[in-house]
């Protein structure tokens, strides 16, 4: 790039700070005299303008329900049996892959809520272990008064 060619040596066309439209963007321009026009005709009994009216209204959707039973999931083999079910589905013509792709993100939150509810209830429990039991449990009953190193640095 030549130095002729950077910003620092063009003149700008601006002034900085001043809009190269002083009057701004018209408000509205014909919006409300189209919009109006439009409600006319569709009253009026055309019928194209009268789809258009409805549908700024009530959109059409975008998606339809499906009905596809999901078994509870209580472990993650059940979430990797339901998602080969909605594979199965796809591929009989029961659901769209677009379907399928949201019937994933469901199972995958059903999941997660599912493990972090999992996680809560272990902690939980081991809260509840007192320091003798915690001893124990990393002794792991070998019968040693301490708990074993599980690194050695140097010579043992």
């Amino acid at each position: 790039m030549s130095p002729d060619n950077t910003g620092e040596q063009q003149g700008c066309r601006f002034e900085k700070g001043r809009s190269g439209n002083p009057r701004g963007r018209p408000l509205g321009g014909e919006a409300e005299k189209l919009t109006r026009k439009c409600i006319e005709l569709a009253m009026d009994g055309d019928t194209v303008a009268l789809r258009l009216c409805l549908e700024r209204i009530y959109p059409a959707r975008k998606d339809r329900p499906v009905t596809f039973p999901l078994p509870p999931i209580t472990s993650p083999r059940d979430a990797a049996d339901i998602a080969a079910a909605v594979a199965n589905a796809v591929a009989a013509g029961n659901l769209t892959p677009t379907e399928a792709v949201e019937f994933g993100k469901v199972i995958e939150i059903y999941v997660r809520a599912y493990q972090v509810a999992e996680l809560d209830d272990r902690v939980a429990r081991v809260e509840e272990l007192s320091d003798e039991e915690l001893t124990r449990i990393i002794r792991n009953g070998s019968g040693e008064s301490t708990p074993p190193r599980l690194l050695t640095i140097g010579p043992g």
